[in-house]
């Protein structure tokens, strides 16, 4: 009985650890979510800049595996460059390595302290608040069960089971590896694996080589559970999170046989022996980061031959599922996730335009016809989807929902036809007549593209999430977007009175585009009035609106 008690003790400290590491990513997402996100995909612009990117995103998320999985998704909307994608990683890497060590410097005694600032936080009215208080009830939780889990391995100290499964995996190490990575890999994070190989060695039982090899492992095991969610998502981001695991496993693989030398270094350092496994982590993967930075480039290169680009898919809907009709919020929810896939091809769209209209480059419009015929049938297949939906009795809540996303999805396909329609002529015209804009002129356009995929990017965001202030930021961007049209129209009238030749020469291209740009914003706004609406908002937002013209 006291076996089963002491095991009971031991996962019931490792359980906590990782609601405690679930907690602190719930709350800082929902606190500084859109912040990270945005710090994450424009932080990139270089190595250095990406690592501490990564580095800063994985310290406050404490989950290298989400951070490697939202990552993955910017490569996959083309918002990061795949080699700044592996410096992010590696920075990741680092960052729940220092997490470790942070923890393990025996602060646990603050954890009630914390817990009690988490919750009067968390008690407040502020969502951010909420969240804030929300990931400080996490460390709380952390801080906790490392105290249990010290309490929770001091009787195995003298368990003859224990001390010679101990001895199995030290004459095994690479089982010992084998076994630490599935403990990482189960548990989705190498931070609990470390924690967990902190405390028992805390007991003594483990020599420094195992040590050492059981870090290795808890890293390598913490790689795989991205790899394994982006296995449904496009090659973009498998090369990411399988280009991460490949370091890794090369890391350890070098590292494993010089693990007793590794052991012997780390003792003649002036460093706690009973941090030697957090010491051991935070050095692996500075060395790592180091030795792997300059082969970035070759490393992408290899993935790009090892997960090669599919053929380009077909419209069929990827979330749609006619089972799912019987379960009217799980169908909103995926007709919810279709729709957001749209809203990723427009943008891709207009990526692609704006590419196209600053580099005179018309190879890159040559992929929007069939972008837009999938937004085409794609946006037809929700709504086909919802009529159906429809037919099953829903309440007022649902039909609600089922309306918005049907209007936005509409909505995001006359923003289609603008682009193919509208843009896409235009900027093949600039590129293929060499038509130069004015200075100003085309940086009031640059600026306009630039605002314009900016507002549908915080649009996909309002459409899930249905928040009121965002809701009202977006209505307030409406009134911005035509006081810019109206500017812009007027200057470039002011350089054809000047008499400017180049503004002679593409002043109806000018005045095109301004027009376009203005009727994709109009679309984009139409996202807020849902919510506006249901507040009775709606009727002042557009008075203002209407005030400001």
């Amino acid at each position: 009985m006291s076996s089963t008690i002491v095991m009971i003790n031991l996962f019931g400290a490792v359980a906590l650890l990782l609601f405690g590491l679930a907690q602190v990513k719930e709350g800082v997402s929902r606190a500084f979510g859109a912040r990270l996100r945005t710090g994450l995909s424009t932080g990139t612009k270089s190595g250095l800049r990406s690592f501490v990117s990564g580095f800063v995103a994985t310290v406050a998320l404490q989950s290298s595996t989400a951070t490697a999985l939202m990552i993955a998704s910017f490569v996959e909307r083309e918002l990061v460059k795949p080699r700044m994608a592996q410096m992010v990683l590696l920075g990741a890497n680092v960052g729940t390595a220092v997490t470790a060590w942070i923890v393990a410097t025996g602060i646990e005694w603050v954890s009630p302290l914390v817990i009690l600032a988490g919750i009067v936080l968390y008690r407040s009215s502020s969502s951010a608040r909420q969240g804030g208080g929300a990931a400080l009830i996490g460390i709380g939780l952390m801080l906790l069960s490392l105290h249990l889990l010290s309490v929770a391995t001091e009787p195995v100290r003298q368990s003859p089971a224990l001390a010679a499964f101990i001895a199995l995996l030290d004459n095994a190490w690479p089982v010992a590896l084998a076994f630490s990575a599935a403990i990482a890999f189960v548990s989705s994070s190498s931070l609990a694996a470390v924690v967990l190989i902190l405390s028992l060695a805390s007991t003594g039982i483990l020599s420094d080589g195992l040590v050492i090899v059981l870090v290795l492992g808890a890293n390598l095991g913490g790689a795989i559970p991205p790899v394994i969610a982006s296995l449904a998502g496009p090659p973009s981001a498998k090369r990411v999170t399988l280009g991460n695991l490949i370091v890794r496993a090369i890391g350890a693989a070098v590292a494993l046989p010089l693990a007793d030398f590794a052991g012997e270094l780390l003792e003649m350092l002036p460093l706690s022996a009973a941090k030697l496994p957090v010491d051991a982590h935070l050095g692996f993967n500075l060395v790592l980061a180091f030795l792997a930075w300059p082969f970035s480039r070759l490393l992408s290169k290899l993935m790009l031959r090892l997960v090669p680009d599919e053929a380009l898919r077909d419209d069929a809907p990827r979330y749609l599922d006619s089972a799912e009709l019987s379960a009217p919020v799980v169908a909103l929810a995926s007709a919810t996730r279709e729709t957001l896939g749209v809203g990723d091809l427009i943008e891709r769209m207009l990526m692609r335009t704006s590419e196209a209209f600053d580099q005179d480059n018309l190879a890159k419009l040559k992929e929007i016809p069939v972008l837009e015929k999938r937004v085409d049938t794609l946006q037809q297949e929700v709504k086909v989807y919802l009529s159906r939906l429809g037919r099953k009795g829903l309440s007022d809540e649902e039909s609600r929902r089922s309306i918005t996303i049907i209007d936005y999805a509409i909505n995001l396909e006359h923003i289609g036809d603008i682009v193919e329609k509208g843009l896409m002529p235009q900027v093949a015209k600039k590129a293929s007549l060499g038509l130069k804009f004015s200075t100003d002129g085309l940086e009031e356009l640059q600026k306009l593209f630039s605002l314009t995929i900016d507002n549908l990017r915080v649009a996909q965001t309002i459409f899930v999430t249905g928040d009121f202030n965002l809701a009202r930021q977006m209505m307030e961007v409406k009134v911005d977007v035509r006081r810019m049209e109206r500017q812009s129209s007027e200057r470039h009238l002011e350089r054809l009175r000047d008499g400017r030749s180049d503004s002679l020469r593409t002043s109806s291209l000018h005045l095109d585009i301004l027009r376009d740009l203005k009727r994709i914003n109009a679309h984009i706004v139409s996202v807020a009035h849902p919510i506006l609406d249901g507040s009775g908002l709606l009727v002042e937002s557009r008075l203002r609106a209407n005030g400001a013209d």
